[in-house]
């Protein structure tokens, strides 16, 4: 059995004390999608096994460019960091994997890394490589790119330490790798846009060829930052292109704030659905730019909107379909177990609300040019309040049906301050 980083009597007298306002919701919103055909006990079912990953770097506290307010207890190292990550899927039963980033969470054997979450009960998503900053001892510096850098030995540097993120993936039992560059420009004329697309292409050609056979990479466009100017892989368009360029195991990772503020985004995801590139999320919220707020804060009928394309996809059956879920966010003015725990409650309302959406009903809508009832008829499912099915499925699984209530009344936040020695702030805090 796994490791309880929360104690179980707590969880459990807390769901006490909601049991019976729970059952009385439920059963009013089972009656109530009954009415439309909809059977609650299969959607909560559905959403019982809708799984996200949380971000080993997600349980830090953030920053902006111009400062890092520490908060108190936080992880010194990937063990502690595993062992946040531990109290949020205890508390949900929704974020049974990790995803690290190389070389923060590197340690000396892998092995222990896998032996410390298996006693969590834990797995571990998709790898993510940081070729973005410098590591200490590094040779070449990324200062003006990587993968796409003017110089040989720097792109080799970038292609090797992608290599040794697979090989520490192959031993903690992860299937994928995420890489994301900053590289880019700050002035016009500053580099050549084909020629570093097409330096950047043949690197990442090389690390593709060192994937295993049961292996997917993800590249991840972003619009700008840190290069001003251009930015190499800056939209999902030239995303799409790396993706078929290299191959059947190559695909394109979204994150929901790497875009302009009114791009389509779920047209984006409608579109690498269709060619069979979609390749998985990075859930976060947007307001200017590309702010890492928690999921659904800020936009929550957009993050609906992708939801629908998803289960648009589920319900036409399209073959191999299995997006890869990860929460991507910056936490700087609250617990981040919280707001994790927030974040993966309100990706699987998304889903819960995308589920009970009249697909048939909305199809004849859009054949007969109906776009007032069509819209409606999403509005019916985004406006239905399906906190009891979440809290529901919850319970079922044995999490908590309020998480942020119990994590509260476990005081494991104060705990592990006392363990974990505060740490210094200082400027230029971005994470």
């Amino acid at each position: 059995m796994a490791e309880q980083k929360i104690r179980t009597e707590v969880v459990a007298a807390d769901n006490e004390k909601r049991n019976g306002a729970l059952k009385a919701d439920y059963d009013a919103l089972g009656a109530k999608l009954a009415r439309d055909g909809i059977s609650i006990d299969a959607i909560t079912e559905k959403v019982g096994q809708f799984f996200v990953a949380v971000p080993s770097w997600g349980v830090g506290t953030g920053g902006t460019r111009f400062a890092r307010f520490p908060g108190l207890g936080e992880p010194r190292n990937i063990f502690d960091k595993l062992d946040d990550c531990a109290v949020i899927h205890q508390l949900t039963q929704a974020t049974p994997n990790v995803s690290l980033h190389i070389p923060w969470d590197k340690v000396d054997d892998p092995r222990r890394l896998k032996t410390h979450a298996d006693a969590l009960g834990l797995g571990f998503d998709a790898m993510n490589s940081n070729t973005f900053s410098d590591a200490p001892g590094q040779e070449h510096s990324y200062k003006y790119g990587s993968l796409s850098h003017a110089d040989a030995a720097t792109r080799q540097q970038a292609v090797e330490h992608n290599i040794e993120c697979i090989e520490i993936g192959e031993a903690i039992g992860s299937k994928a790798l995420t890489v994301w560059i900053g590289d880019g420009s700050n002035f016009p004329g500053q580099t050549n846009f084909t020629k570093s697309f097409e330096r950047y292409l043949d690197a990442m050609k090389a690390i593709y060829q060192r994937l295993p056979g049961d292996w997917r990479i993800f590249s991840e466009h972003k619009m700008y930052e840190p290069a001003f100017y251009s930015t190499v892989v800056q939209d999902w368009g030239t995303n799409y292109l790396i993706a078929t360029e290299l191959g059947e195991k190559a695909y394109c990772l979204v994150d929901l704030g790497h875009h302009a503020p009114n791009v389509n985004i779920e047209m984006i995801v409608a579109r690498l659905i269709q060619f069979d590139k979609l390749g998985g999320f990075h859930f976060n919220d947007s307001k200017y730019g590309d702010d890492d707020l928690d999921a659904g804060s800020i936009d929550p009928y957009r993050l609906f909107l992708v939801f629908n394309e998803l289960v648009d996809a589920e319900h036409r059956k399209v073959p191999d379909f299995r997006p890869a879920h990860m929460i991507d966010q910056s936490h700087n003015v609250t617990d981040p177990i919280e707001s994790l725990i927030r974040s993966t409650n309100e990706i699987r309302r998304a889903y819960a609300q995308a589920l009970i959406v009249d697909r048939k009903a909305l199809e004849n809508y859009q054949e007969s040019n109906d776009a007032l009832m069509a819209s409606e008829t999403l509005k019916n499912g985004f406006r239905t309040d399906v906190e009891p099915i979440l809290a529901m499925a919850r319970l079922k699984a044995g999490s908590a049906i309020d998480p942020v209530a119990a994590y509260r009344a476990s005081g494991y936040r104060a705990e592990v301050s006392k363990e974990r020695p505060a740490v210094v702030g200082g400027s230029g805090g971005i994470v």
